[in-house]
């Protein structure tokens, strides 16, 4: 079994910048060998898609955090990173980091991030 835990999360003022973690740990060499991908649900509404990587690839972003949010990896300190910035309220949600492999499918328990004056 892998474990996945986020932090980083908090209280931001608008136009202000966050970089969230997530450390894997368990059965897991290396996180080299998953894609992986930082997701983000809001109150009332449907878990959506922030950012993918894939080993060897190009970043995937949603259209709403192009130009502002970076996904890296750290394979050996086995972390994810999501760099935000420029943050707007309406980035508010509970940040989910997830790493896959074929049936693999792993989540952390979420961070929260509240982007508020």
């Amino acid at each position: 079994q892998v474990q996945l835990v986020e932090s980083g999360g908090g209280l931001v003022q608008p136009g202000g910048s966050l970089r969230l973690s997530c450390v894997a740990s368990g059965n897991i060499f290396s996180i080299y060998a998953y894609a992986t991908g930082w997701y983000r649900q809001a109150p009332g509404k449907e878990r959506e898609l922030v950012a993918t990587l894939r080993s060897g690839g190009h970043p995937n972003y949603a259209d709403a955090v192009k130009g502002r949010f970076t996904i890296s990896t750290d394979n050996a300190k086995n972390t994810v990173y999501l760099q935000m910035n420029s943050l707007k309220p309406e980035d508010t949600a509970v940040y989910y980091c997830n790493l896959w492999r074929g049936s693999s499918d792993y989540w952390g328990q979420g961070t929260q991030v509240t982007v508020s004056s």
